[in-house]
């Protein structure tokens, strides 16, 4: 089993659409552990730790995200696994 991080930042109409508890609902669902938070610019952040083909689905998922999200453009760095994360977090 292969692991890994991905740092994403998600821009469009993504802030208000739901995108935070989603992310978290679908993270979880792939037993990934990491966070996700709104940016002040608009964006979303998010950080995706775990096995490298669950990672590589949600980093997929996050270029459509949640129903009435609107994404425009997925920032994806690939990063070492760190392991520094208990669950998969909302952060405020």
């Amino acid at each position: 089993m292969m692991l890994a991080r991905a740092y994403v930042r998600v821009y469009g109409v993504v802030q208000g659409v739901f995108f935070r508890a989603y992310t978290r609902r679908m993270a979880k669902s792939l037993g990934l552990k990491g966070y996700v938070r709104n940016m002040d610019d608009g964006s979303v952040e998010a950080v995706f730790e775990g096995e490298k083909e669950k990672v590589m689905e949600a980093v997929k998922w996050c270029h459509h995200g949640p129903p009435h999200a609107i994404v425009v453009k997925v920032d994806v760095k690939w990063e070492e696994y760190k392991g520094e994360y208990g669950d998969f977090h909302i952060l405020y």
